[in-house]
């Protein structure tokens, strides 16, 4: 049986760490120190659960995300991936991989926990880059989930819909050769100013854990990445309905303004939109005005809307 101890981030929550000993390390990392944490609410009491997987740089901590859920019947689950949040151990690649398939490998220890738990309809809710994985993971995964929400996921490259076709034979053949290095990316931090309470925003989180400088882009990384788009591209066939939410504005400006505080200054919100046919056979797309990159996260009348979509989708779909 798991052994849960209390969460160390989040009061009323319970965390299990999955050990990945056989799974790669890269460079000088250490060996078989790799790990997955799955998060709970505690007291498990229903047969429907919520597994929720974070994007890049991230971790979980939106309790009020669990707390709403519980709300609509759900009990709560959460994972934080390899090498990211409270999963990630020192001199380790923060946020690396060079192929998405890999998570498969703790996402499918998580479920059999959720499982154990006494849970046989399970809806995967998953958010930016978590969001992508999650949606190739469903694909792979049929007769898996009573139903998928994704936020403001990472389904194409930002801008011109060529890029990522002309770049990726390119990234492919250098993450060949030297997969963990570098590629150099500005972060203005305006995306950290909407959301966190000692800026513009009202979110207390762990600092070291969301956002932190250590989470480098690197070849390989971006690789799979762009290897995960095409897979979008060409079409995928999750077996569930889908519902796909993000916001109906992005910013891109090189400088600060307040309109940031009501769209999306992460990815374009477009290009995901366009995408969402790709998905599957029955896909709800939600546009939500002036809702940020993570939509829970955006001021509190915009965020209930977001909620009530959830709750309206999972009344007409996962029921």
């Amino acid at each position: 049986m798991p052994e849960w101890a209390p969460d160390s981030e989040l009061d009323g929550y319970e965390q299990f760490t999955i050990e990945l000993p056989d799974e790669p390390t890269y460079a000088l990392e250490p060996e078989q120190t790799l790990v997955a944490t799955l998060v709970r609410r505690v007291a498990p009491s229903r047969s429907r659960a919520v597994f929720y997987v974070h994007g890049w740089s991230d971790y979980f901590f939106q309790s009020h995300l669990g707390d709403e859920m519980d709300a609509l019947g759900y009990d709560f689950y959460a994972i934080d991936l390899r090498r990211y949040g409270r999963s990630l151990r020192p001199k380790q690649l923060a946020g690396y991989v060079s192929r998405l398939d890999d998570y498969f490998v703790e996402l499918d220890a998580a479920l059999e926990v959720v499982r154990s738990d006494g849970h046989d309809e399970i809806v995967l809710m998953a958010h930016s880059t978590g969001g992508l994985i999650g949606a190739l993971y469903a694909n792979e995964r049929p007769e898996t989930f009573a139903a998928v929400i994704l936020n403001s996921p990472w389904l194409e490259l930002q801008a011109n819909p060529m890029l990522r076709p002309t770049a990726q034979p390119m990234f492919s053949a250098a993450g060949a050769v030297a997969p963990t290095t570098v590629v150099p990316m500005a972060d203005n931090g305006f995306y950290r100013r909407s959301i966190a309470a000692d800026q513009d925003g009202e979110w207390v989180y762990n600092h070291n854990l969301k956002g932190d400088p250590a989470f480098h882009v690197r070849i390989g990384w971006l690789s799979a990445i762009m290897q995960g788009h095409a897979r979008v591209a060409a079409g995928l066939h999750i077996d569930c309905p889908v519902l796909l939410a993000t916001s109906t504005r992005t910013n891109f400006h090189r400088g600060w303004e307040d309109d940031m505080l009501s769209a999306d200054t992460v990815l374009d919100v477009d290009r995901i939109a366009e995408r969402a046919t790709r998905l599957g056979n029955l896909v709800v797309l939600a546009r939500i005005t002036d809702g940020l990159h993570d939509l829970v996260l955006s001021r509190p009348e915009v965020r209930a809307r977001v909620f009530d979509q959830y709750r309206r989708f999972l009344g007409a779909y996962a029921s």
